[in-house]
């Protein structure tokens, strides 16, 4: 069974970016299946990532 192309749509219901799709390109040297977009899109989320509290956690001392 063929599934699917991912399109912009599917990739922003996954909380992902464009660029961020761009990468899971580069990184597996393909387009991903709906699986593997699934998975890179919950290893990537804001709870497992802290996409959008990295800048403020570099305001704490680090010593």
């Amino acid at each position: 069974m063929n599934e699917a192309a991912i399109t912009p749509v599917i990739v922003e219901q996954h909380g992902l970016s464009p660029a961020e799709y761009e990468k899971i390109v580069t990184i597996m040297g393909r387009e991903p299946n709906l699986t593997e977009l699934g998975v890179f899109s919950v290893m990537w989320s804001e709870h497992c990532s802290y996409k959008s509290s990295r800048v403020h956690f570099k305001r704490l001392p680090t010593h």
